[in-house]
């Protein structure tokens, strides 16, 4: 079988030593050296976050990550503002509303991200208790401006709980949990923290934690305040994914070495230098303004003529290359090239010479070489000032 190269946007590639901390022989997780281990990584979450508030690790997805969130703060009835802009929006808001919430869904069209104007008209039906938000919406492939959103909400309605979606889109883009003032952030260890699945990370503020003392929602396994006690004593409340959390230490490592700085700006040279290349080929994107495409994952359509599966199946087969889907209204409609976690300018370039070959198998009319060409001026031109600590 030939080796996979994973372009989606999660599970994203694991490096080698992070893999390799994985073999560690398990340990009892009622113990103090797992504590010890609970505690680095909760440190290291916490960096990730920007915050001082407080972090959980929850063996779970990321979708188990949001449910946690709304469990946690919600009452049957409660009303809830959920601004949607794809499918990851949308599975937020039918999670709260599977709790007995009561949700008002304002939605953008595909591709589009959030805007002040049609959020403020929402804000004036309101009072809401919670508004939910997605930072990176995978699925439009977009990337959602949280800064100036929660800013707005913050104005309009000081005392609501603000919510974000962060699993692909934390370690990716900026998100100062702290100075945004935001009350639960959910992120996943399978994207830009380059971990397997299996761990959900909650920023917990203490607005949310009045919120917590109040909700009447039903939990047990996602419940935070069974967590926090635990928290107390160095441990989780059910076993832990010990492998995961070897693992995450190692990446914690590599991660911090890297800097939060550094990181976020090779994740933009990175969407930037790919989305050069897809338009030299003339082909259209699924987000055309760089401001709000995603710097996880890119969505393209195919040219006039060749079927997005088709093309996914040749880059799978021929090359190793492991495309996404799209989602959606855009399923077997386009492909999505992740570009998160550990991959660097050669994953791009590579890929991209890939998606050439491939698509003149299929019988597009491009020319050789011309994205790789164009992926590498950007990469030039938007290029580090100081070498990035290998990962």
């Amino acid at each position: 079988m030939q080796d996979q190269r994973l372009m989606i946007p999660g599970p994203t590639p694991v490096p080698q030593s992070v893999l390799q901390a994985m073999a560690r022989p398990m340990m009892n997780h009622r113990s103090k050296p797992f504590a010890e281990i609970l505690e680095d990584c909760t440190d290291g979450a916490r960096w990730m976050f920007q915050t001082r508030n407080d972090v959980f690790i929850l063996t779970t997805s990321g979708t188990g990550g949001l449910e946690a969130a709304a469990v946690n703060v919600l009452s049957p009835g409660d009303r809830v503002l959920a601004l949607v802009a794809g499918v990851f929006g949308k599975r937020w808001a039918d999670i709260c509303q599977a709790y007995g919430a009561d949700v008002e869904r304002v939605e953008w069209p595909l591709g589009q991200a959030y805007d002040v104007e049609r959020v403020k008209e929402a804000l004036a039906k309101g009072p809401y208790l919670v508004l939910l938000m997605t930072h990176n919406e995978t699925s439009t492939t977009v990337l959602n401006p949280i800064a100036e959103i929660a800013a707005l909400i913050r104005r309009e309605l000081p005392d609501a709980l603000i919510l974000v979606d962060s699993v692909s889109g934390l370690g990716t883009a900026d998100l100062p949990v702290d100075a945004l003032d935001l009350d639960i952030v959910v992120a996943g260890s399978q994207k830009a923290f380059m971990l397997p699945p299996g761990l959900a990370y909650l920023a917990v503020s203490p607005r949310a934690w009045e919120a917590i003392g109040k909700a009447k929602a039903p939990r047990f396994y996602f419940d935070l305040v069974r967590a926090r006690d635990f928290k107390a004593k160095g441990q989780t409340p059910w076993t832990p994914a010990i492998s995961v959390f070897y693992a995450m230490q190692e990446a914690l490592r590599h991660l911090r070495a890297e800097g939060l700085t550094a990181i976020f700006a090779r994740h933009e040279r990175l969407a930037m230098g790919l989305r050069a290349g897809v338009r030299a080929l003339g082909l259209e994107l699924l987000v055309k303004d760089d401001a709000i495409a995603s710097r996880a994952v890119t969505g393209v359509w195919p040219p006039a003529g060749v079927a997005a599966n088709d093309f996914r199946k040749v880059m799978q087969d021929r090359f190793g290359i492991v495309l996404a889907n799209g989602q959606g209204p855009v399923q077997d409609k386009i492909f999505r090239i992740g570009h998160l976690g550990h991959v660097g300018e050669l994953d791009i370039t590579s890929c991209l010479s890939a998606l050439e070959i491939a698509l003149v198998g299929l019988g597009a009319k491009i020319e050789l070489g011309t994205s790789v060409a164009a992926a590498q001026t950007e990469f030039m031109r938007a290029a580090a000032p100081e070498p990035v600590a290998a990962r």
